[in-house]
């Protein structure tokens, strides 16, 4: 005698719900796999924070600033990363050169790859951009004087000993007040009793047309994406400087 119970019968999920299984189930992995490069980039990118830096900055009352910003507009996004190294860390160590290091960094390096493609195949080959800088190796081997200009998109304004600036937002054909616009800083500070140097990114952007007077700032989540793309941009340039 058979004493063996047969199988409950088998309940067929309706189509919908079939669905609705699968896109839980891709949901809950994209969501997990953004939580896993959120966390991945967040430890990456650790030791680059950001300071305190709003329109009672000196930086924003200097000359070149003013001479920049005619109106006196205010910044719709502006922030300061930083990141500290000891010195014994660094291949290199002489300030004006460390100062140039870091710039090429920026630009040469992984952090600026996707925007440096993504510009040149769009403005490289438009009349007047020949002498501009656009590959790899040569914004790893620019000294970055004052008039030169990254794939169109940056022009230096100042090189001194301790910092590179330049001016972004548009092309630097076009030199007149603009819409989109704005100063980007590349600074490296010493302390020597420390025996630390400190890395700075310093990023304004404004409306610097007369229309730009009440300009709103823009929307967080564009500023906090800016803030990651700053944090990638300082973490790819300073390895570059490691011994």
């Amino acid at each position: 005698m058979n004493t063996i119970s047969p199988p409950p019968p088998l309940k067929t999920l309706s189509t919908s719900k079939r669905i609705l299984g699968v896109v839980l189930g891709l949901t809950g992995a994209a969501t997990t796999n953004l939580a896993l490069a959120h966390l991945t980039f967040s430890y990456y990118t650790r030791d680059t924070t950001f300071t305190p830096y709003d329109t009672t900055s000196p930086d924003l009352s200097t000359p070149l600033f003013k001479r920049h910003n005619p109106s006196s507009n205010a910044p719709v996004c502006i922030d300061h990363a930083v990141k500290t190294i000891p010195l014994a860390r660094l291949k290199e160590t002489d300030q004006r050169q460390l100062t140039t290091d870091f710039c090429r960094g920026v630009w040469s390096g992984l952090g600026y790859a996707y925007q440096r493609r993504y510009l040149e195949k769009k403005y490289k080959a438009l009349e007047g951009r020949e002498k501009q800088l656009w590959s790899r190796e040569e914004l790893a081997k620019s000294e970055y004087p004052v008039g030169e200009v990254i794939t169109d998109h940056f022009e230096v304004l100042e090189h001194t000993d301790d910092q590179v600036v330049v001016r972004c937002g548009d092309s630097p054909l076009n030199a007149a007040p603009r819409p989109s616009d704005g100063l980007f800083a590349m600074q490296v500070t010493k302390d020597e009793e420390a025996q630390t140097a400190t890395f700075h990114l310093k990023s304004v952007f404004v409306n610097t047309t007369p229309e730009g007077k009440g300009a709103e700032p823009l929307p967080w989540h564009f500023q906090y994406a800016h803030r990651l793309y700053t944090k990638l941009w300082m973490e790819t340039a300073t390895r570059k400087l490691l011994k």
